[in-house]
């Protein structure tokens, strides 16, 4: 209602009437705003944008595969830690238990294959004198080769014991930063249960899930552009993975974005959009494209978010929007608006709805 007021109050209408004739002229006096227009085809250009989250390209989250009380922690959250670095102790008293006792099946298996050796070398010479029958040299071979079982089987067990050992101590794979701990001195670990977690902080990047409607616009090798919501930094990266199944991951595809080296600083876990260049040889383009509008172009108010549009005899038309992902500045139209239709991006005087309008 106020916006009708204030077209008829902003209308003076003079009327002429001609000698002889009937006809009525009417004269618009409303005062006209200078605008510049713009269409969302000349913002978005050939592009998607998807949700992805930063992490490190080197990664792990460290576990056993023993059940044991954490004997002590040697590290803390924040600490670099070269490879091999002993970060988490097990007990493993019943482990070392049962080396003790490898180690002494080992030493008797060495003793009696040594002993088993020198028969069979005796009976071996004995056999080739004709003086020891078939059935002896038999038996004494079968002797030695148990023997010689016997003694392959301890050290192999030796290898077994020496392996589980191996996962009460828990030392870094890689140089690193220790990102998390999961676990306290004196608490019980269980078989992969997450212990400690470590990255290389170098090199990052970002993963994201693309719906099988835009997948194939998506070219592995290709520049995209990566905004840091938190920050509202951007960073360019390159795709390096494209899945091409989605069997495990909801219906949706995984792409990987490696980052390129920049003065940002990033965390894991940190949230971003993605803008992938599309495709342009493929038929979907057009169809799959955003429509994309400057942030500062719009019009709140209350719950509602509209933008002007240019109508009939240069008339500025509010037309409500309903709006999806944020990009930068740009803000994704779901509906409301055409690639097509002009918008106004900025005026030099007050935009109402039915203002007369110049564009520049």
């Amino acid at each position: 209602m106020k916006n009708i007021i204030r077209i008829i109050l902003a209308t003076t209408l003079i009327l002429v009437t001609s000698c002889g004739k009937d006809k009525t002229k009417i004269i618009d006096n409303r005062q006209t705003v200078n605008v510049k227009v713009s269409t969302p085809s000349q913002e978005n250009g050939s592009y998607i944008t998807a949700s992805g989250k930063i992490e490190a390209v080197q990664n792990a989250t460290l576990s056993t595969r023993m059940m044991g009380y954490v004997n002590n922690i040697y590290v803390k959250v924040g600490d670099k830690v070269s490879k091999g670095k002993l970060l988490i102790s097990i007990n493993s008293a019943d482990i070392s238990a049962q080396k003790a006792q490898v180690d002494a099946s080992i030493t008797e298996a060495t003793a009696a294959f040594k002993n088993a050796e020198k028969d069979y070398k005796r009976f071996v010479a004995l056999f080739n004198e004709s003086s020891a029958s078939q059935k002896e040299m038999d038996d004494i071979t079968a002797n030695y080769e148990m023997a010689k079982a016997r003694l392959e089987a301890a050290n192999q067990m030796k290898n077994q014991i020496n392996a589980q050992l191996s996962y009460t101590n828990i030392t870094a794979p890689f140089n690193g930063v220790i990102t998390g701990k999961f676990i306290n001195k004196g608490d019980m670990a269980n078989p992969g249960m997450p212990l400690i977690s470590m990255e290389t902080p170098s090199k990052f990047q970002v993963t994201a899930l693309v719906p099988e409607s835009k997948i194939t616009l998506i070219t592995k090798g290709e520049t995209a552009t990566i905004l840091i919501k938190s920050t509202n930094k951007t960073v360019t990266g390159k795709v390096t993975e494209v899945s091409t199944s989605a069997q495990n991951t909801g219906g949706q595809y995984l792409v990987k974005v490696i980052l390129n080296k920049t003065n940002v600083k990033l965390f894991s876990g940190m949230y971003t959009s993605i803008q992938f260049p599309i495709n342009k040889t493929s038929k979907n383009t057009k169809q799959s494209a955003p429509i994309l509008v400057p942030k500062k172009s719009l019009i709140k108010q209350g719950q509602l978010i509209g933008i002007y549009t240019i109508g009939d005899d240069n008339i500025a038309i509010l037309r409500w929007l309903r709006i999806g992902k944020s990009f930068g500045d740009k803000v994704e139209v779901l509906s409301g608006l055409s690639a097509t239709e002009q918008y106004i991006v900025s005026a030099d005087g007050k935009l109402f709805n039915g203002a007369k309008v110049s564009i520049q």
